[in-house]
């Protein structure tokens, strides 16, 4: 029917502009990596992780959890339910940095096993994917092939897998409505800011140029797309059901087991003073709550929006 076509062509069209916009975060380390030896980077960082983490944690709550699991995610009970959740988790956050500020107990989060921004370098860097990635590039490179480089081509692949799983997210997130797509690609744009930041200094540190650095992130961005068409695909013609479960758990990793702990290693690392302290506690705030808000208030109205 002629009415199908024109929505599948609404899937396409804002599913394809959605990942483009969010692929351009790979090309953002290119301007800003001046900008991470500034004093102020470190609160601005801080700032743009609290957002990843409020939107990431949000859409994860109230849109993909909701429909994996067959609920009305705009029914008035539920989203109550999921402020009270979203209360919980803050009241223990909220808790645990006064006592550590008041009492200066900060100091063993300064031990990160990470140099600073690295955490972000893949949501799957796990041992079997460095040897995976090892393999592949004595396949390509030859036995000769620096450690270096093979850090550099691990980022890439893994950071293909990671972007293919955010297309496959967001396509069949526009399947079920123009507003959940958008709410999704909200909140994989926010978490791939620090994300593709982190990618791009560490291949620059690997001894790759800015314009390769710049090269491998938009490579390994471009899986996004083919994400997205199967996302589209399978949500139109089967129950997205298990994408969106599977969606929701991967964010609600990303956002607490990996992005929160980085967020507060970040603030022991470069805050100074109980001001200092203080400081960096408001922009977690700050950020926190502008993610979560958002996701919320797009679901409160998503029956008043019309996007065509």
């Amino acid at each position: 029917p002629l009415g199908h076509c024109f929505q599948m062509l609404y899937f396409w069209g804002y599913g394809f502009l959605a990942v483009t916009v969010i692929n351009l975060a790979a090309l953002l380390g290119l301007f800003l990596v001046p900008l991470t030896k500034k004093t102020y980077f470190p609160k601005v960082l801080t700032y743009f992780i609290g957002l990843a983490i409020g939107t990431l944690f949000s859409n994860a709550v109230l849109q993909l959890i909701p429909e994996a699991l067959g609920l009305d995610p705009k029914d008035d009970n539920y989203v109550l339910n999921v402020v009270g959740i979203f209360g919980g988790f803050y009241i223990l956050f909220f808790t645990e940095r006064v006592l550590k500020m008041v009492l200066k107990a900060d100091t063993e989060l300064g031990h990160s096993h990470f140099p600073p921004l690295t955490i972000y370098q893949s949501l799957f860097s796990v041992k079997f994917v460095q040897n995976a990635c090892v393999l592949t590039c004595r396949w390509l490179k030859g036995e000769g092939m620096s450690n270096i480089k093979t850090v550099a081509w691990m980022i890439t692949v893994s950071d293909a897998v990671h972007n293919f799983i955010d297309g496959l997210a967001i396509g069949a997130s526009f399947t079920l409505s123009l507003l959940t797509g958008f709410s999704t690609s909200i909140a994989i744009f926010c978490e791939e800011f620090p994300h593709e930041l982190g990618d791009f200094v560490i291949l620059l540190n690997s001894g790759m140029s800015v314009g390769q650095a710049a090269c491998f992130n938009l490579l390994s961005a471009m899986c996004c797309y083919l994400g997205l068409a199967l996302g589209i695909l399978l949500g139109s013609s089967f129950a997205p059901n298990a994408i969106f479960a599977i969606a929701g758990g991967m964010f609600l990793y990303i956002s607490l087991a990996d992005m929160f702990p980085e967020m507060n290693s970040i603030m022991a690392t470069h805050s100074k003073g109980f001001r200092g302290r203080v400081a960096f506690f408001l922009v977690q705030n700050a950020g926190l709550f502008t993610g979560f808000t958002v996701i919320l208030l797009i679901t409160l109205f998503a029956g008043d929006i019309n996007l065509g």
